[in-house]
């Protein structure tokens, strides 16, 4: 199974590159990123947490699970929701669990993309959905969820990490 990158890695700071085959090894790819969240407790993991630096996430969070393949998000309802988010990414240096924050992010979201097998997808979502599809497009940008929080809060969160 593939460790997790953490804060410092460059991968989390290159935008990724979309994906383009849809074959075999995507699916299997697909599996262990959800092997490797399972496995963190996490709620959502991208390509570029795992050190593929390719335009995918996983995720399963309030009762919903899938995938996103080459993401583009819309927001629809650009009311910012302020609550407490964390990262697998983002671990506190001595407990190595993921450190939390109040982060603002839009109450309601659309994606689209493609799934495994390339076929188009659109996803509607608010609340924790909204929240993760934004977090983890985030992390296929580059940013990481530090980067949306007031300087004083980020530098706290970073003082804790490794």
């Amino acid at each position: 199974m593939r460790d997790i990158r953490v804060i410092g890695d460059p991968v989390l700071r290159t935008p990724a590159a979309p994906v383009t085959d849809f074959d075999r090894e995507l699916r299997r790819l697909i599996d262990e990123m959800f092997a490797v969240m399972y496995d963190a407790d996490g709620v959502g993991l991208a390509g570029p947490q795992i050190g593929v630096p390719r335009r995918l996430f996983v995720y399963d969070i309030g009762g919903r699970k899938g995938h996103v393949i080459n993401p583009e998000l819309t927001v629809d309802d650009p009311e910012p929701v302020l609550e407490e988010e964390g990262c697998l990414s983002v671990p506190d240096r001595a407990t190595r669990k993921p450190l939390y924050a109040a982060t603002p992010r839009a109450a309601g979201v659309t994606v689209t993309g493609q799934d495994k097998l390339g076929r188009p997808i659109k996803l509607k979502a608010r609340g924790m959905v909204a929240r993760c599809f934004q977090h983890e497009t985030d992390h296929l940008d580059g940013t990481l969820f530090v980067d949306r929080l007031p300087k004083e809060t980020r530098r706290e969160i970073l003082l804790r990490t490794p």
